[in-house]
């Protein structure tokens, strides 16, 4: 990534020594490298996380083919002439009976609208 080599960074850690200190210098490396540890995890999980995602869409492919095919092969045998009765007479099927219509019964008004019997 960044093309740094062993003096590049001898001559960072003695300019480091010389403006910070030997005593804030320790300090310093580690809350550095606890920095480039979290930004190095966090860049691990997200290349993780999109590969896993196109692992999915590369899941996802055969089966929407295998059901492209499938509606396919539904369309031809639609339009195939075993289903249809072209030039064949029509088989008739039992008719369902329909229920009986029989009207239903009107709701009663109550006769008192709301007054009492007892006065």
């Amino acid at each position: 990534m960044f093309d740094v080599g062993f003096t590049e960074l001898f001559l960072l850690a003695i300019i480091g020594l010389l403006v910070l200190g030997p005593e804030r210098l320790p300090g310093v490396a580690r809350t550095l490298g606890s920095f480039v540890r979290k930004a190095r995890m966090s860049w691990i999980s997200l290349r993780n996380t999109i590969e896993s995602e196109m692992n999915e869409a590369d899941l996802s492919k055969p089966i929407k083919k295998t059901s492209e095919e499938l509606k396919q092969i539904g369309r031809e045998l639609s339009e195939k002439s075993v289903f249809k009765t072209e030039g064949k007479k029509p088989v008739s099927t039992p008719a369902e009976p329909e229920p009986a219509s029989t009207p239903a019964p009107a709701p009663q008004a109550e006769a008192d609208n709301g007054k009492s019997g007892n006065v």
